[in-house]
Order: C-alpha cells, then structure tokens, then sequence
C-alpha cells in the first residue's frame, strides 16, 4: 500500500505534547511553480492552507510554521481568533470550497482538522485539485467515505497523512519487532481500551447517551452555523455540539472509538498485519439515535494471514515460517472498550502493575504483552532482545512536509490510513439503536470487495450517509 507519502499511547494529548514549531519569514510562490509530483519549490517551502484551524487545526498548522502558510479557512472566527492572529499574512475564509476554488494556484498542500463530518469532503475537493493533503484521524465519517478517500488518493499521486501520530513513535516499530519475533508466540486476542468519552469516573470530555436539547440560544456572532452543519442534516444552534463537544453526536462525530481508534489500533494493524474484518459486533450502555452510547465493546474477528514482516528475521520464533521473510499467523480476535470498561486483568500480572484507564494487551501462546511489556516475567527474562529491524521515523508532521517535497510516503499516507479507517468506524455500525435487536441475533459479516454487509442489508445504510444538498457534488 503506497502512494507518494511511504505506533502509541492510547491518549492524543500524549501524542501532542511538546511539539513546537517556530514561525518563518512569508514568502508565497504559486503553487504552479512546484514542477511535477510534489518537486521542492524554489523556495524550498510548501504554501500551506489551513481548513478548521481553531484547537487541534491550530496545532496542527502551527507544525508547519516553516512554511509558507497562505491561507486559513474556519467557520468560526472567534474560536479560530489566535490561529488568524498568529499567521497574520494568511488570507482568511469561512469556507473551504471557496478558498480552493480561489486560491488553487496558489496552494501547494492543505491540512484538514475540522469536526469529523466535514473530513472527506475538504479532503477529497483538495485531492482532486492535486493538493497535497494532512487530514486529522478518524480521516472520514463513515466507512464509504474512507474508501472514496483511498481512491481518490491514488488518483492523485499525492502525499498524505492521517492524524495518527502515534504511528512515527518508538513504542510502534518495538511492538511490531516484539510480535515478529515471536516473544509471546502466535498472537490469538488483542485488547484496547480508553476512558473516553469518560474522564476519570466523574467528569467527561464530551457528552453521549444523551438526547437533543430543546432549547435554542442565538448563534454566536462570529460563528456561520450553515456551514458548521455542512453536509448534515440541518439542526438548530446548541453550545452542546461546538467548538469541540460534537465528537459524541452521530451527524457529526465518530464517538470514542472514531476519536481514539485510529491512534489506539494502528499499531496492533501493524504488528499483527491486519487488514478487512471478517465479522464485527458490539454491545453498550443505552444508546440512542442522536448519540454514542456512554461506553460500549466492539469485537472484530481477523482471519488467518501470510505475511511478509521485515527483513533479518531468522530468529522468528513461534510463528510458522513459509518462505523467506513470511510468517503464518493465526485468526485473532480484537475487542474495543471505551467508556471505562476494560478486559479482565491476566491472572499472572504482578500486583503493583496497572492497567490504567487506557491500554493494550496482546495475549499470545506464550505470553502477552501489556504496552509494550513482554509478561510473564520469566518469559520476558528468557527472551533476547528482539533485533530492531523498522527504520525509526522522525517527527510525525514533516514525515508529511518530506513527502510533500518528493521524500518517502509517510507512515500514515491515505492508503494504508482508509483501510484502518474503514475497519475501526465499521464498529460504529455495530453501536448502532436501529439494528440492536438484530445484532443480538447474528454479528455483521463484512465484504470489503462489495463495500457492504451481506448477511443485514438493513445495515448498509449505515456505511454511509445522504449530504445535505450543495455538497452532494464533491464526492460523485
């Protein structure tokens, strides 16, 4: 899976912390200029466009301070006030297709961090028009939407990367060497957990299990409220969904696995080289038609692959060799758990290690593996020291910039990011009140090939949604 862009604590704030960028002199040079496939420009900077650049959009533009940042696009100029005031010389706009539409020319690659619903469209307009594209994770809203992006992505030739920066960690290549391996043996269940939407047992980050407020205040002046619905279904104002409470509403959110997901299982994706689920089910606290349930389990079942893992492997052990640089390994069950719940804790954990309110635990024939702590001890003592056989990455946002500039992919390009993608928001469709009763008969059996779920067609409708009308055109 490459284009031209080529894991990991369970907490964004983790991933986020300590990354500083410093701002450089404003030089813009037509995009035109860049010659063919992503080649350096004169100046050797990006001109950079920002869409939802007010809290994480603001990070994540700031990251690329040493760049040419042209132009910034936020429905909410109050809340994206420091974002403007910061990047001064940026033209600014409310909307995204106007921007494009305008500045084309003039830009070279666009960074997408706007509520998860508006994701694949910004995305896939600025694919289209050739631009280089960084689009916060849960990358799209739903699970076409994932596909529409991947196969835009190779359309485009483009350099891309997902939001997920725990992929260029440390702790992500030692696992996958971990597993490779063979310190725990075959790997048959794999376990994450998050206390999100929860924080702690009291207080929350977002609300879910609730339903729609009755009541209507004024929108806020500097807020275009058409345009934060975008291509849902219209609504009236409510401080409950923005600026940042919408992630737990279905019209506009991915709820806690949408948010959490894509960070927390990439790299079990990539130690354990999963691709399409096989089946996928779930169960949960009360959940309703306008929000996430407060805590839920999602479990995909894997089947069995042959994979290619990384070269010098000659000390794989527990896993079936089948040719140079492959190894068999066995179906695997992967459980989800937010909302607090978390998986029994292995009978041998010594007493004083926690398992925290976010982890994962790997279970194999020969052990397990908690973060990335090889247990039981005796196992962890007999076992060398796996050879360090991934090349370690550098910093997750200019893996993208290098790309963009003709390097490497990046880790978390759209083509390995829209088949993560799809699979973690299929469990979404899982959560869903309206197939409750048939999910206690049957779980969801997917086919990646036709894009649906043949044993409930009731089910497909949820693999996608119907665009408000004036957006329907971007995706066709």
């Amino acid at each position: 899976m490459k284009d031209n862009n080529s894991s990991n604590p369970i907490s964004r704030r983790h991933f986020l912390g300590g990354l500083a960028a410093t701002t450089a002199a404003f030089q813009v040079v037509p995009g035109h200029v860049l010659g063919l496939n992503g080649a350096t420009p004169p100046s050797g900077k990006l001109n950079v466009a920002g869409v939802g650049v007010g809290g994480q959009g603001g990070h994540d533009i700031s990251q690329f301070a040493n760049e040419n940042i042209v132009a910034l696009c936020d429905v909410d100029w109050g809340h994206a006030a420091g974002t403007f005031k910061r990047f001064p010389k940026a033209k600014a706009y409310k909307d995204f297709r106007k921007m494009l539409e305008e500045m084309g020319s003039s830009i070279d690659a666009v960074v997408v961090a706007t509520p998860d619903h508006v994701h694949a469209l910004a995305s896939v307009m600025a694919l289209k028009m050739g631009k280089h594209v960084y689009c916060e994770k849960p990358l799209t809203h739903s699970v076409w939407e994932a596909r529409q992006v991947a196969e835009a992505t190779r359309k485009a030739k483009v350099a891309t990367q997902m939001g997920n920066q725990g992929q260029a960690s440390e702790e992500t290549r030692r696992l996958s060497e971990l597993v490779w391996h063979g310190a725990i043996g075959p790997v048959r269940e794999a376990h994450v957990w998050t206390d999100r939407p929860s924080q702690g047992l009291f207080n929350e980050y977002w609300p879910q299990g609730v339903p729609r407020p009755g009541d209507k205040p004024a929108v806020p002046e500097k807020l275009d409220w058409d345009l934060w619905i975008g291509p849902a279904p219209m609504r009236p104002y409510h401080s409950i969904y923005c600026p940042f409470r919408w992630r737990g509403w279905w019209d506009f959110g991915t709820g806690a696995l949408g948010d959490i997901g894509c960070h927390a299982l990439d790299p079990i994706f990539r130690a354990l080289k999963l691709g399409a689920p096989l089946r996928v089910q779930a169960s949960s606290t009360r959940v309703n038609d306008e929000t996430y349930p407060l805590g839920s389990m999602v479990t995909y079942d894997f089947p069995a692959r042959t994979a290619e893992v990384q070269p010098n492997n000659d000390h794989v052990q527990g896993l079936t060799g089948v040719g140079a640089g492959a190894v068999a390994m066995p179906p695997v069950k992967v459980v989800w758990y937010d909302g607090g719940l978390r998986p029994p804790r292995p009978r041998d954990l010594p007493e004083g290690v926690t398992m925290g309110d976010n982890g994962r635990l790997l279970v194999g024939d020969e052990g397990y593996i908690l973060g990335n702590r090889v247990f039981p001890p005796s196992r962890a003592k007999a076992w060398p020291e796996a050879p360090r056989t991934i090349p370690r990455a550098g910093d997750h946002y200019q893996e993208w910039a290098q790309a963009c500039k003709g390097g490497k992919p990046a880790g978390s390009n759209f083509n390995w990011a829209g088949p993560l993608a799809e699979a973690v928001l299929l469990g979404n469709v899982a959560l869903r009140v309206q197939l409750r009763k048939e999910l206690t008969l049957a779980a969801l059996q997917w086919d990646p090939q036709t894009l649906s779920i043949p044993n409930l067609p009731e089910a497909n409708k949820f693999l996608r949604r119907e665009y408000r009308d004036g957006w329907q055109s971007i995706i066709a």
